[in-house]
């Protein structure tokens, strides 16, 4: 079939194989061309096939050579339908590695659930005895607790107050007010029930008791602070809640596994283009205008970029991890300089329908929300027949 992107509001309903493909070839060729890290050597990313959670799979095995367990739930491809990115994501990554003679295997289905924790132990306990690092990136917008069977769902609202500020349609570049309604209690509840720390924790807890986490082993998750201009809407709010408790549960981890050496840590990154930030009402004007500046200043970042950085410069040289003063790992030091967030703040007082063409990078933002379904790669020719119906090589 010939596939096209089909939009329907935030989300895109087709992906492209051979798109996602190049996306997983220009991560791996970007690690490659950075040289090899001394890191880890067996790795569990929970949350592996796209994102973040993507490039810290790539970076693990084709900076350091690590064997990696990968954790998604994904859509496969059916009836004439593609498949979700992330699938051909994945399929890409296992076809790279198998001929780079690198260990992967992948795993897909619900990581909040207990048997997926269990087949994934006894996966590691068959094929690689012990774990060094573990990474969490999982991003669901739903979570069914294991213990429950609640079905908790997250939301995306400011706590105690209306938040009314500018916002930007990235489809048609139309910029507008947007007001969004507080929460109530059961609001942040639910949202810290699906994106806070609790399940972190249980991953954890589940690898020390099956035995299969390695002395002086390192977990990090993934977090995001960005700036006072979209902090009612997201660090102070439902979000926000969150994200603070995710952090304080890398100091219970740290607690439970530092007998062995290991520590867990929380790594804050840099505003990105995701299916994510782009629903969020002033994330993709703040993302536009954060890209026009850092590209203006040779700073920007992709996922890939963000990651490889963390990795060679943060988590493995050797010397202690740097932190700031809530034990975070700060790779967002970039976006948050005073000279960016200076430079933010003037253009958005300016930012209009009118004005945003020039002073912001609404077309990179396109161009990256494309590439997350396999759209918008000049390598790729998009009016080829190809075949959508593509399997996962190293499922178990």
């Amino acid at each position: 079939m010939i596939i096209e992107p089909r939009m329907r509001g935030f989300i895109c309903l087709t992906a492209h194989p051979k798109g996602c493909e190049q996306s997983v070839l220009n991560q791996i060729n970007y690690v490659k061309s950075k040289g090899h890290i001394d890191g880890p050597k067996n790795v569990l990313v929970i949350g592996a096939s796209t994102g973040f959670g993507l490039a810290s799979r790539i970076t693990s095995a084709f900076g350091s050579n690590a064997a990696t367990i990968g954790v998604f739930f994904e859509k496969p491809p059916m009836d004439g339908k593609t498949a979700s990115p992330g699938w051909y994501n994945s399929a890409a990554f296992q076809n790279e590695a198998k001929k780079a003679g690198i260990y992967a295997k992948s795993i897909n289905g619900d990581a909040f659930s207990n048997e997926v924790k269990e087949k994934t132990i006894a996966t590691i306990k068959a094929d690689l005895g012990k774990i060094d690092l573990v990474i969490y990136s999982l991003a669901s917008p739903v979570r069914m607790h294991p213990k429950t069977g609640f079905l908790h769902r997250s939301v995306l609202k400011p706590i105690g107050n209306i938040y009314t500020n500018k916002t930007v349609d990235f489809h048609t570049g139309v910029v507008s007010t947007v007001s969004i309604d507080p929460c109530n209690a059961e609001d942040i509840e639910n949202t810290v029930a699906v994106m806070g720390g609790e399940d972190w924790e249980m991953w954890m807890d589940a690898l020390v008791e099956a035995g299969v986490l390695a002395d002086n082993a390192m977990t990090v998750a993934y977090s995001y602070i960005g700036p006072s201009l979209t902090e009612a809407v997201y660090r102070k709010g439902t979000i926000g809640a969150a994200k603070d408790h995710l952090e304080a549960t890398a100091f219970k981890i740290t607690d439970k596994i530092k007998a062995t050496g290991g520590k867990a840590f929380v790594s804050v990154n840099k505003a990105l283009v995701t299916q994510a930030s782009s629903a969020i009402p002033v994330i993709p004007l703040y993302i536009s205008l954060l890209y026009k500046i850092m590209k203006a200043k040779g700073t920007h970042e992709g996922c890939i970029e963000q990651i490889e950085r963390l990795y060679a410069e943060r988590l493995y040289t050797g010397k202690d991890i740097a932190t700031d003063e809530k034990g975070r790992i700060r790779v967002d030091d970039w976006e948050m300089s005073e000279d960016v967030q200076n430079g933010i703040s003037t253009l958005w007082g300016q930012a209009s329908t009118e004005t945003l063409p020039e002073i912001g990078d609404l077309n990179g933002y396109k161009s990256d929300f494309l590439n997350l379904f396999g759209f918008g790669y000049p390598e790729v020719n998009y009016l080829e027949d190809i075949n959508e119906d593509v399997n996962i090589d190293g499922l178990v």
